[in-house]
Formats: C-alpha cells, sequence, structure tokens
C-alpha cells in the first residue's frame, strides 16, 4: 500500500505538526511494509532526515493553485498512491490534495490538527469563513474520514457539522533515554515554557502569575521560555516582562535539535497554559522526559491528574498562579516521583510504535482490506 501525505510546512520552525508528522511517517516505515510519499509547501530548514533514511520521498509543492495542480495530478497518477493523507486545513497543499485525490478517485483524510475547534475558527475568523464557503467545506465533505488526536478534537469535528468517519489516534511521541540533568541543581531549579510565541499559548497570562508568586518560592528558580514568534509580539512580551520585574524569567529564542534536548533534561517542571491545543506535542515530550508538567484544560490531558505526573486546571493567572504555588513547594523528590509516573504514562498509551500500527490499521480500512470497524472510531 501505498500513503501520500500532504502538510503544507515541515520546516522545524512549526512546531507540533511538522514533529509529529515526520516522526509518524519514519515509524510507520520501520514497523511496516508501506511506501510514504510526503508533499510539503515550501519549508526553509524541513525535517527530513530522519524518515528519508527510512525510505520516504518528499516533494515540495509551489504555492500558487492552478500552476500547480497539473503537476500534481501527473506525479499522483505516475506514483499511484491508494490513501492520500493531508494535515492541517486552510493552507494550498492540502486543498491540492482534496483535489486531486477526487480526481483521481484516491479516498483521503483529513487530520485538522486543532484547526477546526471554536477558538481556532474565530481566529482571523473572516478568511477562514470565507475559505470554508469557497473550498474546504467541500474538501472535508468528501474526505473519507478525519484523524483526531484526542476525544476533544473529534467532538469539535462533530459540532463543526461533519459526520465523516473520526479515527481517535494520538500523536506519537519517541521515548528518550534518560541522563542525569546536566544543570539543574537545588540551588536553582528550572521550570521550563517550550511552544511557539503566540497568544493562544497562554504566555502572558503564565507572566503574571510568576510576577503573583512569592518571592521565597521563586529565588531559587528560574523560568525558561523557549521558542520562536512574532517580533511585535516577542517584544510586547518582553515588555510585560520588563513592567512586572520579573529578573528570573528569560525569554531564550528558538531550540531545535540537541539544544531543545538540553531544555528538557535540565527542567524540573513544565508549564504551557495553552487556550486550547487539539494535543499538545510538547507536553507529551516533557512527560516522556520525566518532567511533570502544568498545563490548562484547553489540552486534552486528564491524563496528568488521573496518573499523578502534573496539573490540569482552569484557564486563567489565578488557578495557574495557585499551581505554580503547589509545584514550586513541592520537594525534588515528590517532583521526581510525579516525572517517573509521566513517563510510564507515554510508555504506555503514546509510544510511536503502538500509534503507528493504528494508523495502519486506519488506513485498512479506508481502503476496504479490514472490514471490522477499529476499536479506535468515534462512535457519536
Amino acid at each position: 500500500m501505498k500513503i501520500a501525505h500532504f502538510i503544507s510546512s515541515i520546516d522545524v520552525s512549526t512546531g507540533g505538526p511538522a514533529k509529529s508528522v515526520t516522526s509518524l511517517i519514519e515509524s510507520i516505515l520501520q514497523i511496516s511494509d508501506l511506501n510514504v510519499d510526503l508533499y510539503s509547501g515550501k519549508s526553509e530548514n524541513p525535517i527530513i532526515s530522519d524518515f528519508v533514511k527510512e525510505g520516504g520521498k518528499v516533494q515540495i509543492l509551489g504555492s500558487h493553485f492552478t500552476g500547480h495542480l497539473k503537476g500534481l495530478n501527473e506525479k499522483l497518477k505516475l506514483s499511484k498512491p491508494d490513501v492520500m493523507h493531508g494535515h492541517g486545513l486552510w493552507q494550498m497543499p492540502i486543498h491540492q490534495m482534496a483535489v486531486s485525490a477526487r480526481k483521481l478517485g484516491v479516498p483521503y483524510i483529513i487530520s485538522p490538527r486543532g484547526m477546526l475547534d471554536v477558538w481556532s475558527i474565530n481566529h482571523k475568523g473572516f478568511k477562514k469563513k470565507l475559505a470554508l464557503k469557497l473550498y474546504q467545506k467541500k474538501d472535508l465533505e468528501f474526505a473519507f474520514g478525519f484523524h483526531a488526536t484526542s476525544k476533544v478534537e473529534a467532538e469539535n469535528i462533530r459540532k463543526a457539522g461533519f459526520e465523516n468517519p473520526i479515527a481517535i489516534i494520538p500523536n506519537g511521541v519517541k521515548i528518550p533515554e534518560i541522563i542525569k540533568k546536566t544543570s539543574s541543581t537545588p540551588e536553582k531549579r528550572k521550570i521550563l515554557f517550550l511552544s511557539r510565541l503566540v497568544k493562544n499559548k497562554g504566555i502572558e497570562e503564565l507572566l503574571v502569575a510568576w510576577s503573583g508568586l512569592d518571592l521565597s518560592l521563586t529565588q531559587n528558580w528560574e523560568l525558561n521560555i523557549v521558542g520562536a514568534g512574532d517580533k511585535k509580539f516577542v517584544k510586547k512580551l518582553n515588555e510585560k516582562k520588563a513592567e512586572l520585574n520579573l529578573s528570573n524569567v528569560h525569554f531564550r529564542g528558538a531550540a531545535y535539535g540537541t539544544e531543545k534536548e538540553n531544555y528538557f533534561f535540565e527542567a524540573d517542571l513544565f508549564v504551557l497554559p495553552t487556550y486550547t491545543e487539539n494535543f499538545g506535542v510538547a507536553i507529551a515530550e516533557a512527560l516522556a522526559y520525566g518532567i511533570p508538567v502544568i498545563t490548562t484544560k484547553g489540552a486534552p490531558w486528564s491524563d496528568l491528574t488521573k496518573n499523578g505526573c502534573g496539573w490540569w486546571i482552569d484557564l486563567g493567572e489565578e488557578p495557574l498562579r495557585i499551581s505554580l504555588t503547589e509545584a514550586l513547594s513541592s520537594s525534588q523528590e515528590s517532583l521526581n516521583e510525579m516525572g517517573v509516573n509521566g513517563r510510564a504514562l507515554i510508555q504506555e498509551k503514546y509510544s510511536l510504535d503502538s500509534v503507528s500500527e493504528q494508523m495502519k490499521e486506519f488506513y485498512d480500512w479506508t481502503i476496504g482490506e479490514s472490514r471490522e470497524t477499529p476499536n479506535f472510531i468515534f462512535e457519536n
């Protein structure tokens, strides 16, 4: 079986989707005999090395729809995919995929990646609602099915009015080797925020909550905010930091590869006070590194409280301040125990091998090779 994946970008700066898609492809190639092609929009620093080593192929698409659709159709006629799988919405590569799939009679799946939740649709809502009317709604309605990474995302797809089958399959996470933390000490413990610097990640609320903590708690901690963002927004965040006089908060910029790994290795606590996440790859990565997590109910991580590996809190500055107070008051031994619980959770439910097996089963069901409905298909 051949699968053709489509995504607007696999640039390392785009964060979760690019990382999760390329990791999924790499794992699928390792555990199965599937052939996989990846079609992406232009990416200056693409994540390709690992899955290309496993035999995956990459095609870069142009951004001009009419100028490139014919060429894409010809490529797909030659490669003959059995299933097409698009990741994300609104961008031209996903629309190109849907148009080509319908023309060639190939079933296609769409992973909205959280882009059908209410907050996302309303953010820059005029453009998105126009896109829905012009082309995106048709693309979604004619999909064989959807891939959601959580029950919450599946429910959002239904609320958006789509009745196609939905497979609930989480993003998979590589389980890193755990080594001794390189620089975190009792004298200076570290909290890590690692994500894109955009408004809906709750960074402004984090700064305000941090400023409201008792100095006796924060004096032995530092908060590292790691990620890239729009220059105007990053400037606004730095101005907020200065206004609140937060000397132990540091904006570190983007980090990838070994540098990113080192931030995880050194962290004693991870925080992501997000407004909304369809999954939250960075949360899963932190847990895989044995780090307890604070995140909001905007992310589908009730497992944090169920498994004793973090805090799953309401949105807002006050719940965040309370959870930070509890975490910073905890002993290192207590945080370490939560970290062990979190790593065990990822190994049990979110390993790449397990996720890849489920995705292959979804592809088999899509083309009729398996008549039995998979147990991860959303029932509502």
